[in-house]
């Protein structure tokens, strides 16, 4: 049974994220490329309104978000890892990405929570980069042009998204009105083949980046389902450095009576039954939305459960 079969049978309203939600994660990406998106153009623009061409903008502004696949330049830009997944050279090339990360991360976010995204996006980006720099070293048709080659674009990030939703929902149906829908991973398949056909001119280090993205999402899911979680460190990294100065940073949760009362001896004194109410309920399914449905307590899909019955 998949994560989302798993609360998908309990008869309550769920609590979808909207693009005015604080902390949505699929927005902050359209955000991320979009802003490095216009930074680029407007430059580019201030370099034709004093009468620059296009070869000085490309050679000295595009260096500084572009990841070089020579370690030798790599280690002079090193935030070039981070930023390449977030620049666009072309309003075609991040609309394209932008369109299928909004079919693919709308339902990801549905069904694994927020905070899963933006991580598996990352790890898409950095196993590209990883493939695309290898692939200039150890194959030899390419070595020669290593001083020269660079990666731009989320291609590998996206495909990373992509293939985690796949993963995690492989008989997700869109259109379902269409003679029982069309699956996901025909879906997926096309966009693997539109986006291999659209770099395959480009040669076979972009191929490969965009393949090794889609498997850090296949990745990503799987240990997920073997209960270890890529995306906590990321996510506890976050919130550290949001909350370093902030004055009304949440407390740290006092756990002293679950330690001292609860697990003493090994097992419960009694059986606790909570108390069903819509606040809680609320909070169940917030939850859900933003961490995923396997982390829930016991106690909470206990409640879930008793909910729906009631």
């Amino acid at each position: 049974m998949g994560e989302s079969e798993r609360y998908s049978e309990y008869k309550l309203p769920k609590k979808r994220l909207t693009l005015g939600n604080d902390g949505n994660a699929l927005v902050a990406l359209f955000a991320l490329n979009v802003i490095f998106f216009l930074l680029l153009i407007t430059i580019q623009v201030v370099y034709f309104f004093f009468q620059s061409n296009e070869a000085a903008f490309n050679a000295q502004i595009l260096p500084y978000f572009e990841m070089p696949a020579q370690l030798t330049k790599l280690s002079e830009r090193p935030w070039t890892i981070l930023i390449y997944m977030f620049s666009h050279s072309g309003v075609m090339h991040v609309l394209s990405n932008m369109l299928w990360l909004w079919a693919f991360g709308y339902i990801l976010q549905e069904l694994a929570g927020n905070k899963k995204i933006i991580p598996i996006y990352i790890y898409g980006g950095l196993a590209g980069a990883l493939a695309f720099c290898l692939a200039y070293y150890l194959i030899p048709p390419l070595h020669p042009f290593i001083g020269s080659a660079s990666l731009m674009g989320g291609n590998a990030a996206t495909m990373a998204v992509a293939v985690a939703t796949t993963s995690i929902a492989p008989k997700y149906r869109f259109f379902k009105n269409l003679n029982g829908g069309i699956p996901i991973w025909v879906l997926t398949l096309v966009y693997v083949l539109i986006d291999i056909a659209g770099v395959a001119s480009l040669g076979a280090a972009f191929s490969l980046s965009h393949l090794f993205g889609g498997l850090a999402g296949f990745v990503f899911i799987y240990l997920l389902r073997h209960k270890i979680d890529g995306s906590v460190w990321m996510n506890n990294v976050y919130d550290w450095f949001i909350n370093l100065y902030n004055p009304n940073k949440p407390a740290p949760k006092n756990r002293i009576k679950e330690t001292v009362f609860y697990n003493a001896s090994g097992r419960k004194p009694f059986n606790k039954t909570s108390n069903i109410t819509q606040q809680r309920v609320d909070e169940i399914l917030d939850k859900i939305n933003q961490e995923g449905y396997q982390f829930l307590t016991a106690e909470e899909k206990d409640i879930l459960k008793r909910a729906s019955e009631d």
